[in-house]
């Protein structure tokens, strides 16, 4: 292990829902499923000889000031994706840690903000010539009317949430009508503005990304959707991404991609690098993209602090470059303890 990030004092944050036990045991795989990736990071770091200190955290800030006061933590490692149960306020907690002039894991501030809003980040990256769907927001209590440039089918989401949040099949539309009333289902159930792109038929693909100034590119993984009922589109739905039963039933695999010509593999990469230096992304990040059949890479969403259980694709992905678990995670502290140095906070 790196001498650099030997027997630290970690101080993770996350759901009170979230905060992991110490042993599996008696544990349902539906009740493991909810909180993995806390439950691998905590065992994970401790395995690797570190003092760990999981807090939940839900709608108050003091717990986190108590903590940092009385553990004294060389870093925080930020698994929180929200605070006072919304999505948009993630950064809020972040900026805090910065007050606190306290090294913390992860995404910056300002990169949180920049990603969070799908329609602002396809803005800035399209300006900086990365392919992007076509796409229209519909805001809550707006009538919902389709411009004429954005042509059918279209995916309807939600403009802010992640997570396959609100993605089913019926998200995809190819009518007014359609549109309307999924537009209307984001805004009553998710209770956010909705964004409609352009539907891009083809490959699933996610790129995970390490790195503060220098970023490496972890192979190009894809989401493989195996046996679909005829008629049943390609996408990342909430059943494809979170339904265990669904994915086994299905088929449903993630891997390595498979076939890309050196050429479009390139131009992912460079991709990748540009998207997070235009979004100020920093730590760990998964960069989302339709591969079309074309074989543009269409960019989709930015994904700062991404999910990184032990089995899911991020972490997949490192260990498929050589990154083994324990390393992966512990260079996840390291990028976090520099970020602070490089600022003047110390560890």
């Amino acid at each position: 292990m790196d001498r650099a990030v030997r027997r630290l004092r970690v101080l993770l944050l996350t759901h009170p829902d979230l905060v992991p036990p110490d042993t599996l045991k008696g544990q349902s795989e539906q009740d493991i499923n909810a909180w993995k990736t806390e439950f691998d990071v905590v065992s994970t770091l401790r395995g690797s000889g570190h003092e760990v200190m999981p807090l939940g955290v839900n709608d108050e800030l003091r717990p986190i000031r108590e903590a940092v006061e009385s553990f004294k933590p060389h870093v925080v490692f930020n698994l929180l994706e929200e605070f006072h149960g919304e999505a948009v306020y993630d950064h809020s907690v972040v900026s805090y840690l910065e007050l606190l002039r306290v090294p913390y894991t992860g995404c910056n501030p300002r990169g949180l903000v920049l990603a969070r809003g799908k329609d602002l980040a396809k803005k800035l990256v399209h300006y900086h010539r990365v392919p992007t769907p076509a796409f229209a927001v519909f805001p809550m209590g707006r009538k919902i009317k389709r411009p004429p440039r954005l042509q059918l089918p279209l995916i309807v989401k939600s403009l802010i949430e992640d997570a396959s949040m609100g993605i089913a099949q019926a998200s995809v539309v190819e009518s007014d009508e359609a549109l309307a009333e999924r537009v209307t289902f984001i805004h009553e159930r998710i209770g956010t503005a909705a964004i409609a792109e352009q539907y891009i038929e083809g490959r699933e693909i996610y790129v995970g990304v390490l790195g503060n100034d220098r970023r490496r590119v972890l192979p190009i993984w894809e989401l493989q959707f195996g046996d679909l009922a005829q008629g049943t589109r390609p996408i990342a739905t909430e059943k494809v991404k979170h339904d265990l039963e669904y994915q086994q039933r299905h088929g449903v695999v993630e891997g390595a991609a498979k076939g890309l010509p050196p050429a479009v593999a390139a131009r992912i990469n460079n991709m990748v690098k540009r998207i997070c230096r235009t979004l100020d992304l920093e730590g760990y990040a998964r960069i989302d993209f339709r591969l079309a059949a074309d074989g543009t890479p269409y960019f989709i969403e930015a994904n700062p602090n991404p999910e990184i259980a032990k089995i899911e694709e991020f972490a997949q992905s490192a260990l498929h470059d050589g990154l083994k678990y324990p390393d992966l995670l512990n260079r996840i502290l390291t990028l976090g303890i520099a970020r602070g140095r490089s600022v003047g906070v110390g560890a």
